[in-house]
């Protein structure tokens, strides 16, 4: 598989056809200009080239009247179009436009139109550095912010697809192991962990010793309320309950802080490491010449593990210009928040803060910022496959008991998520849009 943003096996592809597009401006121009227009080349025709174009009309009302013939997503285009030209006094009229046109409460396109205007606005405002800030919302309390992801996690199947798939490859691959290291890139609240304790006390011959190094940043520990000593004394209860020998060293780091050193590794234990959603956070080569997202992947392999686990949206927006960047983060995101849409009614007040607090920053991030200040960089399963492939690691097909697993999990939700294989990974999606992917390296 490729970079290219169609290899996915859904049907659908993961970016914004730009004939579709061309095609909007094109029925724009008509509106403005009328069929007969005289323009060189309708497929290079923009929304600004439309509204600039000689009128007895103020460009402002032009603006204006162009407005009402568009749908909330043909506005937002057209308004990121203005902001991408920096053409600000547009851009500031169709903000007003779309401030009545979006809502926290409303369909999918208008809740996440509430939050793609903030990030188009924070851009404007070259404010991207103080994103959290711009947020029409006050920092919620840990306890808060604990149950909104609680609540996102129990609405879509996502943390789950990240939890379950690797828990089965990291059985599977520890089968005839007896003292196994775990090094988990993003251990949040560990409750991944609980459910691998259970499966391994169960195998043949006893459990195997379980160490666990847990690495996490300070926004994790501000969710849970309190630092990585939390995670161990809850795993070394549910571990023990269970049987099974345990460990745990905790690395309250960033992964671009991460260091040989802060993983403890020792001989004689078998090695799994984890990356769930995480390795998106790494800044690239494009972003600072240290290139932390290679060198995380080579520090790893440094370390010989038996199996590595990788877990990541299927998503194109790291190095990829605002345009086409804005368009992908739309058509993305439009999925995902259909799929909250199944799981919650709209007016559901949990529901609209969990959307606030553990997804709109994500879009705001990618939206207003550039630089170090994006730390919201995703790519395509192809792009990961490369990195690691370059790091010296080769692909670990998963086995039919990952699929099968993810398969019954589904059951749980709406019909319209699906999962499909590919090349030895596993993708999640919703309807035709691919969302994350799975898969294992070696």
């Amino acid at each position: 598989m490729t970079g290219n943003p169609c290899d996915s096996p859904f049907s659908g592809c993961s970016v914004v056809d730009d004939g579709d597009l061309r095609h909007v401006l094109r029925e724009l121009e008509n509106k403005l200009l009328g069929p007969e227009s005289d323009t060189d080349d309708s497929s290079n025709c923009s929304f600004n080239d439309v509204v600039s174009n000689p009128s007895s009309l103020t460009r402002w009302n032009r603006v204006l009247n162009v407005a009402p013939t568009l749908n909330l997503k043909e506005l937002l285009d057209a308004c990121a179009e203005a902001v991408s030209d920096a053409d600000i006094s547009t851009a500031e009229v169709l903000m007003n436009v779309l401030e009545q046109r979006v809502s926290v409460s409303g369909e999918p396109m208008e809740r996440l139109g509430a939050y793609v205007l903030e990030g188009l606005r924070a851009r404007v405002l070259s404010s991207g550095s103080i994103i959290y800030k711009k947020l029409k919302c006050k920092e919620p309390t840990s306890s808060e912010l604990m149950s909104y992801m609680q609540v996102i996690s129990n609405m879509c199947p996502y943390y789950k697809f990240a939890s379950m798939s690797a828990n089965v490859v990291i059985r599977e691959a520890m089968m005839n192991e007896n003292r196994i290291h775990i090094i988990d890139f993003q251990i949040a609240q560990g409750s991944q962990w609980m459910f691998l304790f259970h499966d391994l006390a169960r195998r043949l011959g006893g459990p195997p010793f379980v160490r666990i190094t847990g690495v996490d940043d300070s926004q994790s520990a501000y969710a849970r309320g309190g630092g990585l000593q939390l995670v161990g004394e809850m795993l070394a209860e549910v571990a023990e309950s269970c049987g099974v020998p345990f460990e745990f060293h905790g690395a309250a780091l960033s992964g671009c802080e991460v260091q040989l050193e802060n993983l403890r590794v020792r001989k004689g234990e078998a090695l799994a490491v984890n990356f769930p959603f995480m390795l998106h956070h790494m800044p690239d080569e494009s972003v600072s010449t240290i290139n932390h997202r290679d060198r995380l992947l080579r520090l790893v392999k440094s370390l010989s593990p038996k199996i590595v686990t990788l877990v990541e949206q299927e998503s194109n927006t790291n190095t990829t210009p605002f345009l086409p960047r804005f368009r992908e983060t739309l058509d993305y995101y439009t999925a995902m928040f259909e799929s909250i849409d199944a799981a919650h009614p709209r007016d559901d007040k949990q529901r609209i803060s969990a959307e606030e607090h553990c997804v709109a920053r994500d879009v705001v991030n990618i939206i207003a910022c550039e630089g170090a200040d994006r730390v919201e960089r995703h790519e395509l399963l192809g792009k990961w496959r490369l990195r690691l492939m370059m790091a010296g690691f080769t692909p670990c097909p998963l086995s039919p008991s990952v699929g099968e697993t993810i398969k019954d999990m589904l059951l749980e939700y709406s019909p319209n998520y699906r999962f499909a294989e590919s090349e030895g990974a596993l993708y999640l999606g919703w309807k035709n849009r691919a969302l994350a992917t799975s898969s294992a390296w070696r």
